[in-house]
């Protein structure tokens, strides 16, 4: 879905109290233009400052603060407009949530939380980018994401952002539907030492399979595939085997077989829900995290 640009709630905060300065200085100046009783009354009429002229002055003086651009006038009602705005943005009446995630979170774990989101607030425009975590957490540091999934192998939450853990994911490994392992209910990667990989590069420490070579297994890459069908189709072909992640286990096509990998031999991969470091989540982008929990405690279970 496209989405429609809307202000962040720090942004609305802010405006919100421009205009109420602004609405201050003009209470002020009004009462300032009120004849003074000075036992005069034809010094009245010099001291009346025209109406006109004030509105102008605190729009100009409401542009100084943010609210709007320098010396555009607001229309008398755009006051009353902006308070139903924030309203609907507070209680998620309107609004936009940018977010993004890796391609295995979007096999079951970001679905399930978007789905239970459009349910419960259809009025809010969600917009998404696909690619790899360290995309998503240098746009969200850019202000350009509001929350992104993103997944971690470091075993230590990611930096420059607000990392809020979501779940530990084991490792599978994808043989052909008759491999002569496809039955056990578990593997070390010694005993797949004779096999070829289809790994997402040639260099292991660059792939899900980036803490072998500290074992002392360097494994043998037969075919370098980035995208998950595409490693599904090799591996059903008998052209090698494969690392699959959780996350992405229920989405596997029936020929294949998965068989779990033993931790000592890849470390289980924390996904977290990332929202902007020092910032407080929007209103949109924290009911989204809450359902992201929600979701990841229905797959670990």
């Amino acid at each position: 879905m496209r989405g429609v640009g809307v202000r962040t709630d720090h942004r609305a905060r802010q405006r919100s109290a421009g205009e109420l300065r602004a609405d201050q200085f003009l209470r002020q100046a009004q009462r300032s233009a009120q004849p003074q009783r000075l036992g005069h009354q034809d010094h009245a009429a010099d001291r009346r400052v025209d109406q006109h002229q004030l509105q102008r002055r605190a729009r100009t003086r409401r542009a100084a603060h943010g609210d709007l651009a320098e010396g555009v006038e607001d229309p008398p009602d755009r006051a009353g407009q902006r308070v139903a705005e924030l309203d609907a943005l507070r209680t998620l009446g309107a609004g936009r949530l940018r977010i993004g995630s890796f391609s295995t979170a979007d096999a079951a774990l970001l679905p399930r939380a978007l789905a239970a989101f459009r349910a419960r607030h259809p009025a809010v425009a969600v917009t998404r980018t696909e690619g790899p975590s360290a995309k998503h957490l240098a746009l969200l540091a850019a202000g350009e994401l509001d929350l992104a999934v993103v997944a971690d192998t470091s075993g230590r939450p990611p930096r420059d952002c607000t990392p809020h853990h979501l779940l530990d994911e084991r490792m599978y490994v994808a043989l052909p539907g008759g491999h002569r392992l496809a039955r056990r209910t578990g593997l070390r990667l010694a005993e797949l030492a004779d096999e070829e990989w289809i790994a997402a590069g040639t260099r292991p420490e660059e792939t899900l399979m980036h803490s072998a070579p500290a074992g002392g297994f360097r494994p043998r890459t037969g075919f370098v595939a980035a995208d998950w069908i595409a490693k599904q189709g090799f591996v059903a072909a008998g052209l090698g085997v494969t690392l699959v992640p959780e996350l992405a286990a229920s989405s596997v096509r029936p020929d294949l077989a998965l068989v779990p990998l033993h931790p000592d031999d890849t470390p289980r991969r924390g996904v977290y829900a990332a929202t902007p470091r020092g910032i407080a989540p929007s209103p949109a982008a924290a009911a989204l995290l809450t359902l992201l929990k929600e979701a990841a405690d229905g797959l670990a279970s």
